[in-house]
């Protein structure tokens, strides 16, 4: 969308303050970034729509709570302009990401504001997930069949258009449709891979909507089995082609059992050792741990249901060992061959502090903080280090530098701060300072840590 540099700019400063709250596990108030950059610039899709999409998926991961009946009452209203509607219903989606009528939302509006790029994902992402939905909607057919044509890609048009009549194949007005868009689609064959990631005909148009559901949020039993077969055909096709293992190594990890993770594994492991290429062992690395939080969650839920379960009580703390194992050699392997990688550095560092290897953490820390994105969440891990090795002062420095550069001053990570200044400032004996720090944090969230505890202490202390 054409927009002015200023407009661009402000909406990249947006994006980058929700990067750094999502780092920090603030989701709820990087969605809010998000959609504040995307109303300055609402076809921004690499930096806004798909980073928020990402942060999404994250969030339902780690248990994030669904939107509210209060919440889609107020966004589902829609608004007054295609922007307005566009923003709420990607509010809905960003707390619930697998709910498809808020696809369909979106969809509706990025068409009626004229955003084509965003146009363009948002409808293939509701094409793979309404394709692998058990109960595939025609109505969304029909709308992805207008929104595709609107935009002159007659090819998904197409597609649309025939998942559409199989789900109604009494329905004459949906069969003359199809007869139109493949006459459309023979006129003008071969302009519609502009995107890169669509088919440029229908031919073999089975397999590559099933490749194609690989990357949906929904994905069902069946369509994974049927993705890893179709990448498994591709892979002995083409067994030397790179796209050809990674879809492959892809496919079998999203099966998410033991057996296919391992030989996921063991095919980018082989391919490491033949070519010398990192980015293979990576990718086997990211699947290892992959596989061992999923073990950690199936725990969790037995947990959940009897936590004096001794079994799965010390099966957890043997996961967690692994899972920490796992994790400090990748980022470091990741280090090793990506040295100027700031997101891989500030990722190593974080496992050095958890591990207490705070002289080895600070200078990766240290480099990790010149990425915008990274830069107050370092600095606050290097007051940590730096408290830990008993540098108080030090600590005080680091901590009260970080708060001055925060321009948000009451989410999380401001509080963080300003507790870990505190307790620097106690352990130097400035217990007034430290006290004055605690009552701002406990007026704000009188349950953040032990806050009103230390409050209580110190202020007997001073009596």
């Amino acid at each position: 969308m054409p927009e002015d540099n200023g407009i661009c700019s402000k909406a990249k400063l947006f994006f980058e303050k929700a990067d750094e709250a999502a780092a920090n596990g603030n989701f709820d108030y990087a969605i809010g970034l998000f959609l504040d950059g995307l109303r300055c610039d609402p076809d921004a899709l690499q930096d806004g729509h798909l980073r928020l999409r990402e942060l999404a998926l994250n969030r339902q991961a780690q248990g994030g709570k669904k939107p509210s009946i209060m919440e889609r009452m107020k966004y589902l209203r829609g608004g007054k302009t295609p922007l307005e509607q566009l923003l709420n219903a990607e509010y809905l989606m960003a707390k619930d990401p697998e709910h498809l009528p808020y696809i369909e939302a979106m969809l509706k509006a990025a068409v009626a504001g004229g955003y084509n790029q965003t146009v363009k994902w948002i409808a293939d992402l509701l094409f793979a997930a309404n394709n692998a939905s058990e109960n595939p909607s025609a109505h969304a057919y029909l709308l992805l069949k207008d929104s595709y044509a609107a935009m002159g890609l007659w090819d998904r048009a197409l597609a649309a258009c025939q998942h559409a009549a199989k789900l109604r194949p009494d329905d004459a007005d949906i069969a003359d449709e199809a007869k139109r868009l493949s006459a459309e689609m023979t006129v003008s064959r071969g302009r519609y891979d502009q995107a890169g990631d669509f088919r440029n005909s229908i031919k073999n148009r089975e397999e590559q909507e099933i490749l194609q559901s690989q990357q949906g949020v929904v994905k069902t039993k069946d369509y994974r089995v049927l993705a890893a077969e179709a990448a498994r055909r591709t892979y002995e096709q083409n067994p030397q082609l790179a796209q050809s293992i990674f879809g492959l190594a892809g496919a079998l990890a999203d099966m998410r059992t033991d057996e296919t993770e391992e030989e996921a594994i063991k095919l980018l492991e082989d391919a490491y050792k033949k070519r010398q290429d990192f980015s293979f062992k990576e990718r086997a690395g990211l699947i290892r741990i992959g596989q061992i939080k999923r073990k950690i969650r199936e725990v969790d839920e037995i947990l959940e249901a009897n936590a004096e379960d001794s079994v799965a009580k010390s099966k957890h703390a043997g996961l967690v060992g692994q899972l920490n194992k796992a994790e400090l050699e990748h980022y470091g392997l990741c280090v090793k061959n990506y040295p100027t990688d700031l997101k891989v550095k500030y990722e190593y560092g974080l496992r050095l502090v958890y591990n207490q290897k705070y002289d080895e953490a600070i200078p990766m820390l240290q480099e990790a903080q010149k990425d915008p994105r990274h830069k107050i969440p370092a600095m606050s891990k290097i007051g940590l280090c730096f408290f830990m090795k008993g540098w108080f002062a030090d600590a005080e420095d680091i901590f009260t530098r970080a708060i001055d550069s925060y321009e948000i001053k009451d989410d999380d990570i401001a509080k963080e701060l300003r507790y870990n200044l505190a307790r620097s400032f106690e352990e130097q004996g400035k217990k007034a300072e430290a006290l004055d720090i605690y009552r701002k944090i406990a007026q704000v969230d009188f349950g953040f840590k032990d806050v009103s505890q230390r409050v209580d202490r110190l202020r007997k202390e001073a009596k």
